[in-house]
């Protein structure tokens, strides 16, 4: 009787601790659990739908960006009309989340946007509002030096000219692009307020290919000016023909793809005047035509035909043919700034040649600057050239 006693009582505390224990933990896990209902009871954000330009802007850049864009939900239906009625051009994103104009807009124009969004809650929105796009005081075109789908030599500068000066350079700027095959570093550089250069910090790497988007359309170019239109151009830079005049040694020498091609005996620029010097540095082909009339009223000459001129700067110099002056070719310097080849050696060397091959001139007294209104480019060490940009 008493052994049994004991054990019912072992029994009865063995079962309160286990009670005890049990009550515990249940309170513990009804707190987690709620904490964890709490977490998953997804918060309801509401759909918010936004246009850019704003709703009410009155000088939006027609360029863009044109846009409409919506959270916590989906666009249904977007259009974005002018005052005749037609609709501009645009697409969706593929998550119908945004929608962009894909043309540009016009200047001075009212806009109106039309459409429906539905949120993640599935309440729909109506898509309003309208803008209108800035009226230029006046429209600035630009225009490239280099042709699409044209091949140049490896001096060959990027120019891009205005038809009236630019005074915002640093919106404009922003608004060039280069892109090329081979990683390239260059800079742009402001020549004018109405010329902007693109150049490598070296010569380009022959077979590099080149595309120019010189985004303007819609960009402020100062005091109430807008660009005209964007201007793009794709061309390729060919082999490396590189000519070194050399006024101390009267030698013309030529490489192509690092290999020398010719080495003619050459007459330059008489050096005791200033009026007929060579000018030093390195020129950029500008053009060719197998005759070229020369004429300079200052020193008595007028429409003087000489054969094969490969014109390297706007100065009046010259690579090109003479036969009256084959005696002093590879002696001394009897030019008036150009140089002088054997016309048989001019030919072989205009054969060659192409726009934005460079010609070094060394030696010479006077060197090449903006004043010879050319390709003046190279005179300009990169710490210059980067002193002259806009940004």
């Amino acid at each position: 009787m008493g052994i049994r006693k004991r054990w019912a009582a072992a029994v009865v505390l063995t079962v309160g601790v286990l009670v005890a224990g049990c009550g515990g933990g249940s309170e513990s896990a009804t707190t987690a659990a709620t904490e964890q209902q709490a977490k998953n009871v997804a918060v309801q954000v509401p759909m918010a739908v936004s246009t850019t330009p704003a709703n009410g802007t009155e000088d939006a850049s027609p360029a863009g960006p044109i846009k409409v864009a919506v959270t916590e939900g989906k666009l249904v239906s977007v259009a974005l009309t002018n005052a005749d009625g037609k609709q501009v051009a645009g697409a969706p994103a593929a998550d119908g989340t945004s929608w962009v104009a894909s043309e540009p807009l016009g200047y001075g124009k009212t806009y109106t946007w039309t459409g429906k969004a539905v949120g993640n809650d599935g309440k729909e929105a109506p898509i309003t509002g309208a803008f209108t796009t800035v009226t230029p005081a006046r429209q600035i075109s630009g225009s490239l030096n280099v042709g699409d789908d044209q091949t140049y030599g490896v001096a060959m500068p990027v120019a891009i000219e205005f038809s009236a000066p630019v005074t915002d350079k640093a919106s404009v700027q922003k608004a060039l692009k280069i892109e090329t095959s081979v990683p390239t570093e260059g800079a742009w550089a402001w020549l004018s307020d109405t010329e902007v250069h693109w150049r490598p910090k070296a010569y380009w790497t022959p077979g590099t290919t080149v595309d120019v988007h010189a985004n303007l359309y819609g960009v402020p170019h100062g005091d109430g000016a807008y660009g005209s239109q964007d201007v793009t151009v794709h061309f390729t830079i060919g082999r490396a023909l590189i000519a070194t005049a050399d006024t101390q040694t009267h030698r013309f020498v030529v490489t192509k793809d690092g290999q020398q091609l010719f080495d003619f005996p050459s007459s330059y620029g008489l050096e005791s005047d200033p009026g007929r010097v060579t000018h030093n540095g390195i020129h950029v082909v500008i053009s060719k035509s197998p005759e070229v009339s020369m004429t300079n009223l200052k020193y008595d000459y007028k429409d003087v035909k000489v054969p094969w001129g490969v014109q390297i700067s706007y100065n009046g110099e010259y690579v090109h043919g003479y036969e009256g002056s084959r005696y002093a070719q590879g002696n001394e310097n009897v030019s008036h700034g150009c140089a002088n080849l054997a016309p048989e050696n001019a030919k072989l060397y205009y054969d060659e040649v192409i726009p934005g091959d460079p010609v070094n001139v060394t030696g010479s007294s006077i060197p090449l600057s903006e004043a010879d209104r050319t390709y003046y480019d190279w005179a300009l060490d990169w710490n210059a050239w980067l002193a002259k940009s806009a940004q």
